[in-house]
């Protein structure tokens, strides 16, 4: 299976989906229909460290990709993460070139860098050696930086230009409100994604997003836009149980009049 890592840097378009349930049953189900990736969104979501042991567990038995989205960017939740065996991580509210360093750093073996342990899932508990687990981390781990501040925009081509970024993450709803704005469509809403994915594009880095009206997506995908990472276990659940009962009004409906 080629890893998510390489599949960024061919910055073709990839569909994952958000995760907001910890427990493995969902990520189970979900980890069968051939998503490119899923997220467990360890910022909005309640899920603790056994919450995403079991939930990487269960996507890694059905052979599917999977990263986190962390609550914050402390050594300890990154090194969390990837010891769990996690594919990559997408990192809140990047504002500078220097932040991003930092993480990229401590996500890596070596001097000053993530903490190492042969025990770990990533390390195949005890059974690969350490030159596997060096190359494993070094190949195989996805470094994504999710911009949703306007402190990120004044120093976005330096944040471009840090060495082991594979992907920009556009967090489109916190620069709506950042701008002042409540609707995501607003024309500088619209233009600020478009100077990140402009900016991005230049650098040749990895972009990616989440967009609400999938009506957009032949322009996003248009601008080079490569990750989408669309809706999630509980839109799913909502949608169909709609459906459910738009189908079933129509039904009661449609008998009634042919009485």
């Amino acid at each position: 299976m080629t890893s998510f890592k390489c599949a960024l840097s061919e910055q073709k378009p990839l569909l994952g989906t958000f995760l907001k349930t910890p427990h493995p049953h969902n990520t189970e189900v979900i980890s069968k229909l051939g998503f490119a990736t899923i997220c467990l969104d360890a910022e909005h979501a309640p899920f603790e460290r056994h919450a995403l042991d079991v939930c990487i567990l269960a996507a890694k038995a059905n052979n599917q990709h999977v990263i986190v989205r962390l609550p914050n960017d402390h050594h300890d939740t990154v090194l969390n993460a990837l010891d769990l065996g996690a594919d990559g991580i997408v990192i809140p509210h990047i504002k500078t070139a220097q932040q991003l360093k930092r993480i990229i750093k401590q996500s890596y073996f070596g001097n000053n860098g993530r903490g190492y342990a042969g025990s770990t899932r990533m390390a195949g508990y005890t059974t690969n050696s350490i030159q596997d687990n060096l190359q494993h981390n070094k190949l195989n781990t996805s470094i994504i930086a999710q911009i949703e501040d306007l402190d990120a925009l004044d120093d976005l081509d330096a944040i471009c230009s840090v060495d082991g970024v594979d992907c920009l993450f556009i967090g489109r709803m916190d620069l709506t409100v950042a701008l002042g704005e409540t609707d995501p469509n607003a024309p500088k809403v619209i233009q600020t994604v478009e100077q990140i994915v402009n900016t991005a594009n230049r650098h040749n880095v990895t972009t990616g997003m989440f967009i609400a009206n999938l009506a957009e997506l032949e322009h996003w995908i248009d601008k080079k836009v490569s990750l989408f990472l669309l809706g999630s276990d509980h839109g799913f659940m909502i949608s169909g149980a709609k459906q459910l009962q738009n189908r079933f009004t129509e039904a009661v409906k449609n008998t009634v009049e042919a009485q």
